[in-house]
């Protein structure tokens, strides 16, 4: 079984995903949250952390990134288990420091992700389970040095 962790970055009711390119030989031409394998000896928020730094360029702030949920697909050795967090404060501006993963990346309100075509259907459930202050604003911006840019 493969052991996955994306992050979803939220910021004024939008979450921050990236557009698997079309040659991708696992779920291409989807869309879904950053993120990538846990290497050996990586603990989820190591490897988050990682992941997010070599694809968007952004530095998490581990004390604010809590568990949101799980996903799985596959089945046998095509099994994929996937760590979901919740991302509070970042440093940096996301940019798509992946381009050979992924063809764009953009802020979509979490009320218009069942209108797209993403990777694992249950995402909009998982995010709009979120309470209400965390879909809207981060947390603790003082401590950025830049902010994204809204939807």
């Amino acid at each position: 079984m493969h052991v996955v962790v994306c992050g979803a970055l939220v910021e004024n009711g939008a979450v921050l995903l990236v557009h698997r390119s079309p040659t991708r030989r696992a779920y291409p031409d989807l869309w879904d949250l950053p993120g990538g394998h846990v290497e050996a000896g990586e603990s989820e928020l190591q490897a988050l952390s990682r992941e997010m730094h070599e694809e968007l360029g952004v530095h998490i702030v581990a004390e604010s990134s809590s568990r949101l949920g799980d996903l799985s697909a596959g089945s046998g050795q095509e099994a994929v288990h996937v760590g979901v967090w919740r991302i509070r404060d970042w440093v940096g501006s996301p940019t798509n420091r992946a381009p050979e993963e992924h063809d764009d990346v953009a802020w979509v309100g979490i009320s218009e992700l069942g209108g797209i075509p993403l990777v694992f259907g249950a995402l909009p459930a998982l995010l709009r389970s979120l309470p209400e202050p965390d879909r809207l604003s981060r947390r603790g911006e003082a401590r950025t040095t830049a902010s994204p840019s809204g939807p």
